[in-house]
């Protein structure tokens, strides 16, 4: 039979207090093996963060994204603003790991490698701790009045924050300016540069704001993620959750005894908390401590249900567990596990399901469009092109003028020359003049190439083609550009 837990009257969000206004968060120290990894994790996307704008390869940073100049490097592939439809692949394969992720284990993602949960619970709440204290001390100081302590310690947390903020917006700037042009311009004055300046200070407002105020009401209010959950898992999905029919009734008194799981939901589901011989039952494992609450960085209480504000971090799972080893008892009251299994430990784990093929051929659809879209990276672009404002053609001497221009693009950060030449075609007599039949053009640059192309008058005829080849010197495939010759018909 299942287990519910009993539903509790104005029970308020866990940011919220009854009459509506801010509760802060301050969550208690936690150790465990999960806080373990969070911590490995956090270090890890930490460094990671650091150190692109340092890596070169070839010559360039791993991530540089030169907005101003529309070229974009990434781990040694040269892109430019013509090669921005591969975002799309980009953007739909990380919304697509996530749903497979969220699908498979909740909301792991936000307890362990969300930019939010990294930045909030690995830096500045642990610079909160180290300035004020403890969770219970710090509450009884903002709680108190305001004397030397309490205002000195507040001021150097914040301006801390305040340190920090801009030194992570720096490095946010130096991805879209390089790590050595945000050097060269942070000794210089700000006029000198006032768009990237002004993105720095508004990053760094954002940033103080949202870590040292707003902190898990963006996770509440304003991402949309945790009000997708419940679309993107089941019943199989791996959530935190608490075991009611081990932990009910709650108190610290004995445990049951026989610890049967049977009694345990008999003594559950019994209306009036008693057991089926009205007998009054003895307590379960839960111990009524409030610890599991106190860690949540959330605020809420897990032996209420899977909630929205749940991110999946497992601090309550540690919690309880260093709770149950203390007392002797089972860890494992908290734990990573599906609803399905909660209500029914007996039931084999479930990882693969219908929804999870369905995501199978997605992914092979993603994979190949993704083959494809890469396969179509081409390092340069070639274009043949009227001039804006030109007329079509122009008769003169019993010929037919024509003047095109080939656009040429250069999408690698190196060097290149290009080679123009005409395709012949032995039955129409074209004449092409080419003033720049060789064009070197610089890493990202790009450039119009006037073409000529003359016909007498008597050989125009409907549906002639201007042909051209572009060949690269550095042995790039050869493009074949066309166009169709204007003039008048007889």
């Amino acid at each position: 039979m299942p287990r519910h837990l009993p539903v509790l009257p104005n029970q308020p969000a866990s940011s919220l207090n009854k009459d509506g206004t801010r509760n802060f968060v301050h969550p208690a120290d936690v150790s465990g093996r999960f806080t373990n990894v969070r911590w490995v994790v956090f270090a890890v996307l930490m460094v990671i963060y650091l150190v692109l704008p340092l890596i070169q390869i070839g010559g360039r940073p791993a991530v540089f994204l030169d907005v101003e100049h529309r070229r974009f490097f990434l781990f040694g592939g040269s892109f430019n603003a013509q090669d921005f439809w591969l975002v799309f692949f980009l953007l739909t394969g990380i919304a697509f790991v996530l749903i497979v992720v969220t699908t498979l284990w909740g909301r792991v993602w936000c307890g362990y490698a969300c930019p939010q949960t990294v930045f909030l619970e690995g830096v500045y709440r642990r610079i909160e701790r180290f300035v004020e204290g403890p969770r219970n001390e710090r509450m009884k100081r903002n709680a108190g009045p305001w004397n030397a302590s309490k205002t000195g310690r507040k001021i150097a947390k914040h301006a801390l924050f305040v340190l920090f903020s801009l030194f992570f917006s720096h490095f946010f700037l130096s991805y879209f300016v390089s790590l050595p042009s945000l050097l060269d311009m942070m000794q210089r004055p700000p006029s000198e540069h006032p768009q990237a300046f002004a993105w720095m200070a508004v990053m760094s407002v954002i940033l103080y704001g949202n870590f040292a105020w707003f902190r898990e009401q963006l996770c509440l209010i304003i991402c949309p993620y945790g009000r997708l959950q419940s679309t993107l898992t089941d019943r199989d999905t791996l959530v935190i959750g608490y075991d009611v029919g081990r932990g009910e009734p709650r108190g610290k008194k004995k445990p049951l005894s026989a610890r049967d799981p049977e009694q345990a939901r008999r003594l559950v589901s019994s209306p009036s908390g008693e057991g089926t011989d009205g007998d009054v039952p003895e307590v379960g494992d839960c111990v009524d401590c409030g610890r599991c609450v106190h860690v949540c960085p959330t605020g809420i209480d897990i032996r209420n249900g899977l909630q929205l504000e749940c991110i999946g971090c497992a601090a309550c799972v540690d919690a309880c567990d260093d709770v149950m080893t203390k007392l002797k008892r089972p860890t494992g009251l908290i734990r990573y596990d599906s609803q399905r299994r909660f209500d029914d430990p007996s039931i084999p784990k479930k990882i693969f399901r219908p929804r999870l093929l369905i995501y199978v051929a997605v992914f092979v659809a993603w994979v190949v469009g993704m083959v494809f879209a890469l396969r179509s990276h081409e390092p340069f672009a070639a274009n043949l092109l009227r001039p804006p404002g030109g007329t079509p053609y122009v008769v003169e001497d019993d010929l037919v003028r024509n003047t095109v221009q080939v656009h040429l693009v250069n999408k690698t950060d190196h060097d290149v020359t290009y080679h123009l030449e005409p395709v012949e075609d032995p039955a129409v007599p074209f004449e092409y003049v080419l003033p720049m039949p060789e064009v070197e053009l610089a890493g990202g640059a790009d450039r119009h190439v006037p073409v000529i192309v003359r016909l007498p008058e008597d050989a125009m005829r409907r549906g002639l083609m201007v042909r051209l080849r572009v060949r690269a010197e550095d042995g790039d495939t050869p493009r074949e550009l066309t166009a169709t010759f204007l003039g008048p018909l007889r």
